[in-house]
């Protein structure tokens, strides 16, 4: 077999478009644009095969040759020199891989899917959890390296303290391991699953977030007004002409959250159903939330003018244009003069008591309660709640607190000391 019949000087005077031989199955390959490279070219299985060795202006002519020389060897020991040089490429990958971190990951899974949130307040929560919760313990270690111990380390010490917050970190690491697992930076099963995994491991979430209200008297520490004392002071609140009144009134009679009821637009309000859908953007636990809406509530909708303007505005519109109402906490404390011993929080723990020692009309009227709240229930409770038929019961449920809070035999115009509730 002929070889070496390229000189140093044709190659470098090579001009036309073409290939041509060396001997040994190297190849000077000069494109349509001139460029030059190197090639390889065999036989195997009845078919051609061609590897790359390389750009002209970086591999010599010498350098080609010791190549070539290297490919020959290969397949006088029975190898395929395309099949060795993937298979390099793919050990190479995995080595790079191995010096992939999990923050690294997390970093580039933030920003890949960051333009796709609706809420711009991800980036931050995503952020702030894993410095917080992951960071410290497995941060710098390389993504392929985490495993279940890892993540144990991570959300194992807040799953029966901060379930909600823990969930959420579990739910995160799942989704980064999964990336960097399609990325190829790292192979098996994910750590971080819950089902079939790591529920082998903890406990439900549900059940320890109940033990976790439980213990801390249902985790809300906000002063509250006892409820026997709401009805005279909504009779004075609904003396009250202010937006911020009428907010405040609205929120009572659907204990929900301030932030829920100050960012609620007018077209989450369905006028026919007398329900208002609050998007999992803006709920506490991420899920789409429904209201059904008592007459009260209603009345209040049709006082500010809900239904007769522009549905994209604020239910509450504060007083710069396009911008919401953003304090009742103020107006409750100083325009109703509370003080600090009362929250508009702490009406969802007077409406939780009221529903507790007072309502007797709703069957299983715990279960109702918590779920016109938005807290976190069980898995029956849940069912049930997906399938609709709970939606109605915390209708009855809110029309009869609605009911409660405009009863005039309740309603004076002295209230009593307000308290604080643990």
């Amino acid at each position: 077999m002929a070889i070496e019949l390229l000189s140093a000087r044709e190659v470098a005077t090579k001009t036309k478009p073409g290939i041509y031989g060396d001997g040994g199955g190297l190849y000077l390959k000069v494109s349509p644009s001139g460029t030059k490279s190197w090639v390889f070219r065999y036989w195997s299985g009845g078919r051609r095969h061609a590897l790359g060795l390389g750009p002209y202006h970086t591999v010599t002519l010498a350098e080609a040759r010791e190549k070539a020389r290297e490919q020959r060897r290969l397949r006088l020991d029975g190898h395929d020199p395309v099949t060795v040089k993937r298979a390099k490429l793919a050990e190479h990958r995995v080595e790079t891989a191995k010096m992939m971190t999990f923050k690294q990951c997390a970093v580039a899974y933030i920003k890949a899917h960051e333009a796709g949130w609706k809420n711009a307040k991800h980036r931050v929560q995503w952020t702030n959890t894993l410095e917080t919760y992951v960071y410290p313990h497995f941060g710098s270690l390389p993504v392929a390296a985490v495993d279940v111990g890892e993540v144990m380390k991570a959300v194992e010490p807040i799953w029966s303290t901060k379930p909600e917050t823990a969930s959420r970190v579990r739910g995160r690491i799942e989704s980064i391991l999964d990336w960097a697992t399609v990325r190829k930076y790292r192979a098996g099963e994910n750590p971080a699953r819950w089902r079939g995994h790591l529920d082998q491991l903890l406990p439900k979430k549900s059940k320890v977030a109940k033990a976790a209200r439980a213990a801390k008297g249902r985790g809300e520490h906000h002063a509250a007004m006892p409820y026997d004392d709401v009805p005279a002071f909504m009779v004075r609140l609904r003396r009250r002409n202010a937006i911020s009144a009428s907010a405040l009134e609205f929120t009572i009679l659907t204990i929900k959250r301030t932030e829920e009821v100050l960012g609620g637009r007018r077209r989450e309000i369905d006028r026919v159903k007398k329900v208002w859908t609050i998007p999992e953007g803006r709920m506490k636990g991420g899920r789409e939330h429904r209201v059904p809406l008592s007459d009260a509530a209603m009345a209040v909708l049709e006082r500010v003018g809900c239904f007769d303007s522009d549905p994209d505005g604020y239910i509450f519109p504060g007083s710069k244009a396009d911008k919401p109402l953003t304090n009742i906490l103020k107006y409750l404390q100083d325009d109703m003069g509370t003080g600090k011993a009362a929250t508009v929080h702490g009406f969802r723990s007077s409406f939780r008591d009221w529903a507790s020692e007072r309502c007797r009309s709703i069957p299983n009227v715990g279960e109702v309660a918590e779920m016109a709240l938005a807290h976190v229930v069980d898995d029956k409770v849940e069912a049930a709640y997906r399938r609709g038929d709970l939606l109605e019961k915390r209708a009855r449920l809110l029309e009869e607190w609605a009911r409660f809070c405009t009863e005039p035999a309740a309603a004076s115009d002295n209230v009593r000391p307000l308290r604080a509730t643990g």
